[in-house]
């Protein structure tokens, strides 16, 4: 393995990230995918390097909604981190997610909950329940049970991840507001606006906006 390979690799991976940031992804995929070439040659396939360029990849794609590009680069992914490291290793999450947003975004819900929930899991058994990660965990899996109209599924989990939150990262931080609107909306969608009222004004007086 050349080092000079590896350190070239690094090199189109940090170009395509910040093409990717502006939006400019045809500038960005010829990168992505020859850092990806040279990962992959100069280490074997099933290092976990690969796993994260296969994921960088595949986020591109779903950033442009070309989720049939982007699903089969997310499962090799994890095939690739089930040989690596197991499926239980925190480095796994990105790819969980990652995978589960695009299945949440096509209405696939049913195949994005495992991935949430393990996610959740793994955040919770490495980092603690108490973790901020943790709460964004729950957040996303509180978010599908949303979509699916799955109200008393998700308002726990939502409750859980604002006291998380509240706890570890202080009442006035950005991301309390964040969980006060996800709450407030959830309330909303039920119609029950005299309980998402106060949380909206709360999270207003953070800094946070009012979702529509």
């Amino acid at each position: 393995m050349a080092v000079s390979d590896i350190m070239l690799a690094a090199k189109l991976n940090d170009q395509a990230e910040l093409f990717k940031e502006k939006g400019r992804y045809t500038e960005a995929e010829p990168l992505y995918q020859q850092a990806l070439a040279i990962v992959e040659k100069a280490r074997g396939p099933h290092h976990p390097s690969v796993a994260l360029a296969l994921t960088d990849l595949a986020e591109l794609y779903s950033a442009q909604a070309r989720y049939a590009d982007a699903e089969p680069l997310y499962k090799r992914s994890l095939a690739t981190w089930k040989r690596a490291l197991g499926l239980d290793h925190p480095e796994v999450v990105q790819t969980l997610n990652g995978l589960a947003s695009l299945y949440r975004t096509q209405g696939r819900y049913a195949d994005a909950e495992p991935l949430y929930k393990r996610a959740h899991a793994i955040f919770h058994k490495v980092l603690g329940p108490d973790h901020p990660s943790v709460a964004s965990a729950l957040s996303n899996l509180a978010s599908v049970y949303k979509e699916e109209a799955r109200y008393a599924d998700a308002e726990p989990l939502y409750e859980r991840a604002l006291t998380i939150r509240e706890k570890s990262l202080g009442p006035d931080h950005p991301d309390v507001a964040s969980a006060l609107n996800n709450l407030a909306d959830l309330y909303s969608a039920q119609g029950r606006h005299a309980d998402a009222e106060p949380l909206y004004k709360r999270a207003l007086a953070k800094g946070g906006t009012r979702s529509s």
